[in-house]
């Protein structure tokens, strides 16, 4: 009997999956029985925008934390498909910093031209999952939702594809209950015009606390105040804006801050962060990590070490993004297929995730940071057939994101960078990115 194969999600990972498994099957590679849940009503995970916030039509969380407007926030050269260029999907070069529409036709384009929406089961999330030590097999519990029927599968492998941004971790100060004005999540924020004109508070520095306040900024927000526990962001900000240490409480709508200070505030977003966040698997199978480029108990980045049939795809705090997801995909493709023997010993599959702690924690600096996920990449991509790629190449590019940053934050989207599958130079955006309200996918490629 063939191997039968489970994906949970349909994100950018999980379609890496699919597309990793079609790739070996165009080759001509007898493949296992794929099955990938999705619990959206289409693919593309996070990319796949909706209005909605907290539940869906059926009562389910909404997965998405995307919000109009959203801009590719580091350059699409450090992304792109090895075996599937910008330039081979838009039948042009495009500038380095596209919109959400843009890069979700991107994703949509490589896995339309490799046929494989049929192996996907929309609106269909997994309700659990359990191993039978005696079998060797997964029991998955689905649950159909459009006809609201819940079954149950068995499988040989399952690849935990479902993302890390998309459980918010909410934190909670005093006076919150009676705060005077709008308090949400950045998973729930939305539309920046809903702040126009208006002062607003975000805790936190992570990369969403920086970019829905340059949203709010272009669309005319009155003031922006970012309250940080650690350390100021320290970029250039323009002079509507300024980091204050962390809140420590809230009275009316006034914000009060740890060193004294106070600021009469609209709205509060918490830009705090995402939980792994795994509802649907028992403690025995369970991921439970930091968000870190080393993640707890998953060998070579992917494989469960107390299960090495359980798989876990873009676990990783991450620089790279969709080619680090392909690179796994490809390598746990060829490890169910037995192309690569994962080690049966416990203590050597133990020693791997040490090992790759041990050296992240060695790294100083965003540059260290940057060069080791990327040596990961091609590590895993040398073991594997996917494309090689200029892997150094998109860490220059990041390098160079990193320094325009530093030079101008409203301005580091107008620059351009060269393609490390083409070689060929992005073009500069026909706008400026603070004067481009229209994020359109036809107002993008006007270039």
């Amino acid at each position: 009997m063939k191997k039968r194969v489970a994906v949970i999600g349909a994100g950018p990972s999980g379609l890496a999956q699919l597309r990793a498994f079609q790739s070996a099957k165009v080759k001509g590679a007898d493949i296992p029985e794929i099955v990938c849940f999705e619990k959206q009503a289409n693919w593309g995970g996070l990319w796949n925008y909706s209005w909605r916030t907290g539940l869906d039509e059926y009562g389910e969380p909404v997965h998405n934390s995307m919000y109009r407007y959203l801009w590719s926030n580091g350059p699409k050269e450090g992304l792109e498909f090895a075996d599937y260029s910008f330039e081979e999907h838009f039948g042009k070069q495009i500038a380095s910093y596209p919109p959400r529409a843009v890069l979700l036709d991107y994703i949509e384009g490589r896995v339309k031209k490799a046929g494989v929406r049929d192996w996907i089961r929309f609106s269909t999330p997994v309700r659990f999952v359990r191993y039978d030590d005696k079998a060797g097999t997964f029991t998955i519990t689905a649950h159909d939702l459009k006809n609201d029927r819940m079954y149950d599968e068995v499988f040989d492998h399952v690849i935990v594809a479902s993302g890390h941004f998309s459980t918010p971790n909410v934190p909670e100060f005093p006076g919150f209950a009676n705060f005077g004005g709008r308090i949400l999540h950045a998973h729930d924020f939305r539309d920046a015009l809903e702040f126009k004109d208006k002062d607003i508070l975000l805790v936190g520095t992570s990369y969403s606390a920086e970019d829905i306040g340059s949203q709010c900024w272009k669309y005319g927000a009155k003031s922006i105040t970012v309250s940080h526990r650690t350390a100021a962001m320290g970029y250039n900000w323009p002079e509507n804006w300024q980091e204050v240490p962390l809140l420590e409480r809230v009275e009316g709508t006034t914000a009060f801050f740890k060193d004294g200070t106070s600021k009469k505030v609209d709205a509060i977003i918490l830009c705090t962060g995402y939980k792994h966040h795994f509802p649907f698997l028992p403690d025995s199978l369970r991921l439970k990590t930091a968000n870190r480029l080393a993640t707890a108990d998953l060998y070579k980045g992917v494989a469960w070490i107390n299960n090495t049939k359980l798989f876990y795809l873009g676990m990783q705090d991450q620089w790279f993004t969709f080619n680090m997801f392909d690179a796994q995909a490809w390598w746990v493709r060829d490890a169910i297929m037995g192309r690569i023997a994962i080690p049966t010993d416990k203590a050597v599959l133990a020693k791997d995730v040490a090992d790759r702690i041990a050296h992240e924690d060695a790294g100083k600096d965003a540059h260290d940071a940057i060069h080791y996920q990327g040596d990961y990449v091609k590590e895993l991509i040398a073991e594997t057939d996917y494309p090689s790629f200029d892997v150094d190449g998109a860490c220059e590019a990041f390098f160079e994101w990193k320094d325009h940053k530093v030079e101008g934050i409203m301005t580091f989207r107008d620059h351009a960078y060269k393609s490390v599958i083409t070689g060929t130079m992005a073009p500069i955006h026909h706008t400026p990115w603070k004067d481009a309200l229209e994020d359109s996918m036809e107002s993008y490629l006007k270039n």
